[in-house]
């Protein structure tokens, strides 16, 4: 792929999901007003382990920041290593997910059956469907990481490496986003 088309490709890739989180937030907003009038909606606390899992995807972006700087100094080797380390960070975060839906689960906290409700399937519904893509990014940061051991990039053609970063970036971002989201209009 051609270097001038992949970022415009990654932009509307991320404008896309964007757009698909916009509208399940939206749904939720009208879901929670309309059950919330009957006084059928749960308050659900959030797990802490999705806090935690908010620090290591920020983590993971600071080492991706210092791997592009490593490419700037001419430091492939130590952008691998930054690389790797951020990997390592995201499958901290994707686990720190799952951590936290056992803690529903053992909350009572259901996505479906008889002791489900609608506050406690939309969260699973939103923050599953952010840990899909965030295993898409985790793939995508493996593979980064792979083509920068062999060699496959370098200081002066790495577009691949900031493509990965900045999906990532976006990822963090979003997860942010449904975070606050979700502690603050539960």
């Amino acid at each position: 792929m051609e270097n001038k088309t992949a970022k415009p490709l990654l932009w509307i890739g991320m404008a896309s999901i964007g757009m698909a989180f916009a509208g399940l937030t939206s749904g939720y907003v009208v879901a929670k007003g309309s059950l919330e009038a009957k006084n059928l909606w749960q308050l659900i606390e959030l797990p802490v382990a999705f806090y935690y899992s908010t620090a290591a995807i920020l983590l993971s972006s600071l080492l991706l920041i210092q791997g592009n700087r490593a490419w700037a100094s001419n430091h492939a080797k130590k952008a691998a290593q930054f690389m790797l380390f951020a990997l390592g960070s995201g499958l901290v975060f994707v686990g720190l997910q799952v951590a936290g839906w056992k803690h529903l689960i053992d909350g009572n906290i259901w996505f479906t059956g008889p002791n489900s409700t609608p506050a406690g399937s939309w969260l699973y519904v939103i923050t599953w469907f952010h840990w899909m893509h965030a295993l898409a990014g985790i793939i995508v940061l493996g593979i980064t990481y792979f083509k920068t051991q062999k060699g496959a990039y370098s200081p002066d053609n790495h577009l691949g490496y900031v493509l990965a970063g900045q999906f990532w970036h976006f990822l963090g971002l979003l997860w942010i986003y449904l975070l606050l989201f979700l502690a603050f209009l539960r």
